[in-house]
């Protein structure tokens, strides 16, 4: 190779020039670093630009949300008759309802009723066995035989000395009146221990303590009972009423002879009805007030049936009232939406929480004043227009 020739040699970092046999090393400028400045430039550019214009976007439509009126649905707020309703689920029960339990344990040997079978009073609905009871009886009465016997011997022996006079020391006979009085005395406790057991033994015969249906058999023949033992129910079914628990929430506002409208499950009609007891006491498990409410009419229902039952608490000629949808609820009270300039004003009101669709305003609403029925996503000053419901 020519001494004035050079042959560039390229590598990773530098370029090699060589003059004959000398290298000399020369380090490598970077190639189009004008253009990558360029396009660096360029992409912050558009990246702004994009940016900006997100910004004006989001803007405008949110003022383009901000100054659109939302349709809302009103209702002019006037006099009405209103009536107060609670709503409760109860049970039918009789009136009289007794479960009847064994006095004495031992087994049942006979069982004159079935599910279904009607009783009369004092009637017999089964036996225990009573054989010991028996035993007890007959020594009873073994006592009192041989007290009798005494008595007998005693007041025979008085009676001889009597008429004996003057020939019986007075010591003699006051020890033979004692005796006589002691075997009375003897008589007197048999005769109780007899009296003791045979009412004992009657407890092993099982009788109605009322008159009415079996509603529940809970044992069987040759069973072993004892006082724990439910061994029926027995109802009088000639007077059925419904049996309920209100919310101590409302306690207050129920009381007897309140009117009342009862439906039976399964039935499209109602029976009208009355409140007949109302508990003094609130179950303190469940919160719970024991409520009863009488048919005014006699009717025939299973026991036991599921009966929806509105109770009547109050009833009002006329009064305004408001949706519960219309209702804000908030920190500082109770108010609703009424309308001005076109757009939403909370006012305050004074409502009687109750739970039903529609409640009782007693202070803040005028007959006349236009109220927004659903308050969902308003707030004070929301423009609004008015559509027709």
């Amino acid at each position: 190779m020519a001494a004035s020739e050079y042959k560039p040699v390229m590598n990773d970092k530098t370029v090699v020039k060589t003059s004959g046999n000398a290298l000399v090393p020369v380090v490598r400028e970077p190639q189009n670093k004008h253009s990558a400045a360029v396009k660096t430039k360029r992409l912050w550019l558009w990246g702004g630009v994009g940016l900006a214009s997100l910004v004006l976007a989001a803007l405008a439509y949110s003022v383009f949300w901000m100054d659109r009126a939302q349709p809302v649905v009103v209702e002019i707020a006037s006099l009405a008759p209103v009536t107060r309703v609670l709503a409760v689920n109860g049970r039918i029960a009789a009136t009289r309802s007794v479960d009847v339990r064994p006095v004495v344990s031992g087994t049942l040997e006979t069982l004159s009723v079935d599910e279904g079978d009607t009783a009369t009073k004092d009637q017999i609905l089964g036996q225990i066995n009573a054989d010991s009871q028996n035993a007890v009886v007959r020594q009873a009465v073994a006592g009192l035989d041989a007290a009798l016997v005494a008595k007998r011997q005693a007041t025979e022996a008085y009676d001889r000395m009597v008429s004996l006079g003057s020939n019986v020391s007075r010591t003699a006979l006051e020890t033979s009146e004692h005796a006589v009085q002691s075997a009375a005395q003897d008589v007197a406790r048999q005769t109780a221990l007899v009296d003791q057991a045979r009412i004992a033994l009657e407890n092993y015969t099982i009788r109605a303590p009322i008159s009415g249906s079996v509603l529940v058999l809970n044992v069987d023949l040759g069973q072993i009972v004892d006082p724990s033992t439910n061994l029926l129910t027995l109802a009088d079914l000639g007077e059925l009423v419904v049996e309920t628990d209100v919310d101590e929430t409302y306690a207050r506002q129920i009381s007897e002879d309140q009117p009342a409208v009862l439906q039976l499950a399964g039935e499209t009609g109602t029976h009208a009805g009355h409140v007949s007891f109302v508990s003094t006491r609130v179950d303190v498990d469940t919160g719970g007030l024991a409520v009863r409410i009488a048919f005014d009419e006699p009717l025939v229902a299973p026991v036991g049936m599921t009966v929806t039952t509105n109770i009547v608490v109050d009833q009002r000629e006329a009064a305004l009232t408001l949706p519960r949808t219309a209702l804000v609820i908030d920190e500082n009270g109770t108010g609703f939406f009424s309308i001005e300039d076109g757009k939403t004003h909370l006012r305050p009101v004074t409502v009687l929480d109750w739970p039903a669709a529609r409640l009782i305003v007693t202070a803040g609403l005028s007959e006349g004043d236009v109220v927004v029925v659903d308050a969902s996503g308003l707030e004070e000053g929301t423009p609004v227009s008015v559509v027709l419901p």
